[in-house]
């Protein structure tokens, strides 16, 4: 993928005030683990998350990204009116029918003749949406256009804690398994994106490469999607070692495209935004790709696992905190379960 026309304008994201930390998790595990004869601890110790964070009850995964889209429009100073495209990119979505890019569309008063749409792919939902309104601006067909997600992780939270807690034959084998589910987190993100033409800021995206290793979408895999209502029970089944084992591989190859594609090397590489899922994630990716992991930025320790919000949303905090040089090298290094990995360039 190569784009010559297409510019990042702001994003804009938001937090759930209610924080969770590893502790208490755990300490509503006890059960388990006095079963199991574990200790305390191992939560934060295996993954280097000590919380994350729930929506109060009630909020919609369109609340959340109404809130962020409402705040990336206000930092673009670009008015609804002009927005030619909605994408909703989140696993988390109110409903299967109909989409529910058309209730953020509502709530945001965007005009009648945007295009509006949903798109899920597990934690790439967001890159991939930014390739495809992308690919809209590229070929003329819209001028601007808003990418939002918006996850909840309150309810496989919850429903994983109950669901081993009830088990009276719980077994080591199977909290592993479980574990990955409780290392997941609440947020929103939105971006705008806009033709050169009208780019109040520059910030170019070039393009990039994608590569799945679809064999592989056994490796984790949710319940049947039964909405995001107070009482949703979902749970997950996840083969974490193998998972990051082929998750890295998989990204190696990506990154090698990557390089050759957009003409980067490691050593000319600014900024690196991956999505995140731990620490022993990160450190084994930027492993991986041979990359100085001092050109990181990172949420999981206070965010956890954000699904698709977590790589857009670590870059919009990630460049809020620390604005890169002008004409910087940004890497944004995404995969996700299925397997696929999308890994973008950008020059800020």
């Amino acid at each position: 993928m190569r784009f010559d026309n297409v510019h990042l304008e702001s994003f804009g994201y938001v937090l759930p005030e209610r924080v969770i930390t590893s502790t208490e998790l755990e300490q509503q595990l006890a059960p388990v683990y006095e079963r199991l004869n574990l200790h305390e601890g191992r939560l934060e110790m295996m993954t280097g998350i000590r919380e994350r964070r729930f929506w109060s009850n009630g909020t919609l995964p369109s609340d959340a990204s109404t809130a962020a889209g409402r705040r990336a429009l206000e930092a673009s100073g670009v008015a609804p009116q002009d927005i030619g495209c909605l994408i909703h990119t989140s696993v988390s979505r109110d409903f299967l029918e109909p989409a529910t890019a058309s209730v953020v569309h509502h709530n945001l008063k965007l005009p009648a003749d945007s295009v509006v749409y949903d798109i899920s792919n597990a934690c790439l939902g967001f890159v991939n949406g930014m390739i495809s309104l992308a690919n809209m601006i590229e070929l003329g067909q819209v001028k601007r256009g808003l990418i939002v997600a918006g996850e909840s992780s309150r309810q496989l939270v919850e429903s994983t804690i109950r669901d081993l807690v009830n088990d009276p034959h719980v077994t080591r084998q199977r909290l592993k398994r479980a574990f990955s589910s409780l290392t997941i987190g609440s947020g929103a993100v939105a971006l705008v994106m806009a033709h050169a033409s009208l780019s109040a800021t520059g910030h170019r995206l070039l393009g990039g490469r994608v590569r799945t290793a679809t064999e592989n979408n056994h490796l984790c895999r949710g319940s049947a999607d039964t909405g995001f209502t107070a009482n949703a029970a979902m749970l997950m089944n996840t083969d974490a070692e193998t998972l990051l084992d082929s998750g890295c591989e998989l990204a190696a190859e990506t990154w090698a495209l990557f390089r050759e594609t957009l003409g980067w090397s490691n050593d000319n590489v600014d900024r690196c935004f991956c999505h995140q899922v731990g620490a022993a994630h990160r450190d084994r990716l930027y492993e991986a790709l041979g990359l100085d992991r001092a050109k990181d930025s990172s949420t999981f320790e206070f965010l956890g696992n954000v699904g698709s919000v977590s790589l857009p949303l670590t870059m919009a905090m990630g460049v809020e905190e620390h604005p890169p040089p002008t004409v910087a090298r940004v890497a944004m290094l995404g995969i996700g379960s299925g397997l696929n990995s999308i890994m973008l360039g950008v020059h800020w």
